[in-house]
């Protein structure tokens, strides 16, 4: 059983500047939740009890979100807000390690600042600008996929031509309906030079051999210590497999993916979605069209 779970949380977040200059991009909003809270989610309702989030400066954010606040639960008692104060307090619970990555080196590099929490096991990584619809069991399939072949399994999800070059693509071949055994890895391809429309989505689980490769790695694309790289090297050398999304993905860590994950999660809260659906319906009238 994996017990554990990485959560990359050091990025700059240049792409919503000016609001992450001094706010960690994982505590953006999506409808009451910050993002990243819906990957601990994600990972606790695997049955995953430790959290590990790799940080870095002007990240204490995401520890307070997670910690007790008595302040804010006196109040919320004395107020008799019993159901919020179970919410608030039901973060509490969760065991978190955090580790501070101390330059902006790769996603590759933040994995291995996990080693001394990982040490020998398996372990899942969970990108929180990568939102999964809530009621798709993915990373569920992925773990029962891992337990089936003991090998390493990796996210896939098909795209559009115009969006290769914004990702890993992988080359290999499917096995059976969505699992693909992979054989390498080519990080944000031009269209021409690309081995397949499938990309690498943030969800991974991982086995520890994963550190060997990452120490030794020779800086990749951008200067940084690309995991796409060090799984490369590991597809060679034994089983890799990659796992088709069915799926809702919302690539929150872009705007306009941001813009669409709240939306839909908002149309789908069981207190907002009556008057947000209604509020929406009435920019569209003009257009003579509903939302549905």
């Amino acid at each position: 059983m994996i017990k554990k779970a990485v959560f990359p949380a050091a990025g700059l977040g240049t792409r919503f500047l000016p609001a992450t200059k001094a706010s960690p991009k994982e505590m953006l909003p999506l409808v009451d939740k910050p993002l990243i809270q819906y990957a601990v989610e994600e990972a606790k309702n695997c049955g995953i009890e430790e959290f590990i989030v790799i940080t870095g400066k002007h990240k204490r954010a995401i520890e307070d979100h997670f910690d007790s606040a008595f302040e804010l639960e006196d109040a919320l008692m004395k107020k008799g807000k019993k159901e919020l104060l179970e919410e608030v307090r039901r973060l509490n619970r969760i065991n978190f390690a955090y580790i501070r990555q101390r330059a902006p080196l790769g996603l590759g590099h933040a994995i291995l600042c996990a080693k001394p929490f990982v040490k020998v096991e398996p372990f899942a990584v969970l990108l929180s600008d990568d939102v999964i619809d809530p009621d798709t069991p993915f990373l569920r399939e992925m773990l029962e996929l891992y337990r089936e072949k003991e090998a390493p399994v990796i996210a896939l999800e098909a795209v559009p031509d115009e969006d290769v070059e914004k990702y890993g693509i992988i080359d290999g071949t499917e096995e059976s309906q969505g699992v693909f055994r992979v054989k390498g890895l080519v990080e944000k391809p031009r269209l021409r030079n690309a081995p397949s429309r499938l990309s690498v989505i943030g969800r991974y689980i991982l086995t520890p051999d994963i550190f060997g490769l990452l120490e030794t790695l020779p800086p990749g694309k951008g200067g940084e210590i690309q995991l796409t790289d060090a799984l490369n090297q590991l597809a060679a050398n034994r089983p890799v497999y990659g796992l088709v999304l069915k799926g809702r993905r919302y690539d929150a860590g872009d705007k306009l993916g941001f813009l669409q994950a709240t939306v839909e999660l908002a149309l789908r809260d069981k207190v907002l979605s009556g008057q947000f659906r209604s509020f929406l319906n009435g920019l569209m009238a003009n257009g003579k069209k509903e939302i549905r």
